[in-house]
């Protein structure tokens, strides 16, 4: 290291062109890369990746795991958000700091190194607020040094015309005018924290906004929401809503509306490139042109969908059209950025009949990992996602002696990663250029993990 400087050297690096072998990469004082030069090594690491981004997490939700599984009836999507609803109002805002601590340290331990927080449980079971609850992820994400930004979710109503529910009440910041209170609260603290920040005091934290869904906030309030969010964000914010996820929410828009959630946003508000569509399920070929038409990207969390039964995005087709893709943890049931690509990628397979398909001429592995995390920089707005000058060194190194790949060299080490890999073939994880985990564990001890298990204990007695 010399003036506050680094260097990390790799036997491969993934950039954005392809596999290179033997690269350094200068890390400045602010943990963004200066350049990427050559190097005979010997090296720091074996196969450098960018680090993924996570275009889409309810940390709260980890805590569900193991929950709502039994049969009843017809199981879908929304008997699956009752158990969603019990979990939700027995939490405290600790409870929710010590869920969100482990689940952002498993997302380091899993490639994901930067997460977009769809945050909407704006009040705890203590009695907790809205800005104690924001504060619950903000310290959470400080402690375990992800790089956060954090997404203060709008929740207006409980279905289409609907009031809101009471197990929905915890959900809500008091409409449009309380959301935008605490968006500017939140603001006025970031810019105070920038101001007084030091560039070794890990990753800063951004802002933007999330609109919940079309069925839980109503489309005539969001030019008025966009415009109080750019008076206190500025022009440049992400802007992600949940859309057309499931059938029965296509159906009940179109009994309101006349028409179905895509077309209706589209109607309300122009689409762009700062626009994060979350999942897009049942989006029609019409509304694919006009999502890529505008450059938005979607969200997809193949991990999430599969375990809701959600279906299956035309993800090949959107991609091979010029769609942009990236991928999220949801509601983290297990949280694994290389089997969230996997599932991509064979579940469009089991869809099609056909293999590849989301591959290009090299491999499916470093293809389909740029794209995911070039989607996801741009889902995030932040400069990750790519290991080249002026983007933060975020990054994952793949484990030389993990059982998916040995023997291979070059790009069949990335197709192995994906077909035949996960979080545990991962070795170490860096933010800002600092080492953050290593071995595909969480770095923290075993505090933060009995603090989980206790909350899990305690919401499990609580809710039976």
């Amino acid at each position: 290291m010399a003036g506050g400087r680094m260097r990390l050297s790799f036997r491969y690096l993934l950039e954005p062109g392809g596999l290179a072998e033997g690269r350094a990469l200068v890390v400045d004082e602010e943990g963004r890369i200066a350049a990427v030069e050559p190097d005979p090594g010997p090296w720091d690491g074996y196969l450098a990746l960018p680090g993924m981004p996570n275009a889409h997490s309810h940390a709260f939700q980890r805590a569900l795991a193991g929950r709502g599984e039994a049969r009843r009836g017809e199981d879908s999507f929304w008997s699956w958000r009752e158990a969603m609803y019990g979990l939700a109002e027995s939490l405290t805002s600790e409870d929710v700091a010590a869920v969100a601590r482990f689940a952002f340290g498993e997302m380091l331990a899993a490639g994901f190194t930067s997460v977009a927080e769809f945050h909407y449980l704006h009040h705890g079971a203590d009695g907790a607020g809205p800005a104690d609850m924001a504060e619950a992820i903000l310290g959470a994400a400080r402690d375990a040094g992800i790089r956060l930004v954090l997404l203060p979710v709008l929740y207006e109503r409980g279905g289409f015309g609907e009031p809101l529910r009471p197990e929905q009440r915890p959900f809500s910041t008091g409409g449009l005018p309380g959301y935008l209170r605490l968006l500017a609260g939140l603001s006025a603290r970031r810019r105070s924290e920038e101001a007084a920040r030091d560039g070794r005091s890990g990753p800063a934290w951004s802002l933007g906004v999330a609109p919940h869904s079309l069925r839980a906030v109503d489309p005539g309030h969001l030019p008025a929401l966009l415009e109080g969010a750019r008076e206190v964000l500025g022009d440049a914010f992400p802007v992600h809503v949940h859309v057309s996820e499931q059938p029965a929410e296509v159906e009940a828009c179109r009994a309101a509306h006349g028409t179905t959630p895509i077309d209706l946003l589209d109607r309300h508000t122009p689409l762009g490139a700062r626009w994060t569509l979350v999942h897009a399920t049942h989006a029609t070929p019409g509304e694919l042109v006009r999502i890529r038409a505008a450059g938005a990207t979607t969200a997809l969390c193949p991990l999430t969908e599969a375990w809701l039964g959600d279906g299956l995005f035309p993800a090949a087709e959107h991609v091979a059209s010029g769609g942009v893709i990236a991928v999220g943890s949801d509601g983290n049931v297990r949280i694994d950025a290389v089997g969230e690509l996997r599932w991509l990628e064979f579940g469009q397979r089991l869809s099609s009949g056909a293999r590849a398909r989301l591959a290009g001429a090299e491999g499916l592995g470093g293809p389909l990992w740029r794209r995911c995390a070039a989607g996801g920089a741009a889902a995030l707005g932040l400069p990750v996602g790519s290991l080249e000058p002026g983007r933060f060194a975020d990054l994952v190194v793949l484990d030389e002696d993990a059982a998916p790949w040995l023997g291979q060299e070059g790009e069949a080490v990335l197709d192995a990663l994906v077909t035949g890999a996960s979080r545990a073939d991962l070795g170490d994880v860096y933010v800002g250029g600092r080492r953050v985990a290593r071995g595909g564990t969480p770095p923290e001890g075993g505090e933060v993990r009995e603090r989980y298990r206790e909350v899990v204990r305690r919401v499990r007695e609580r809710t039976g």
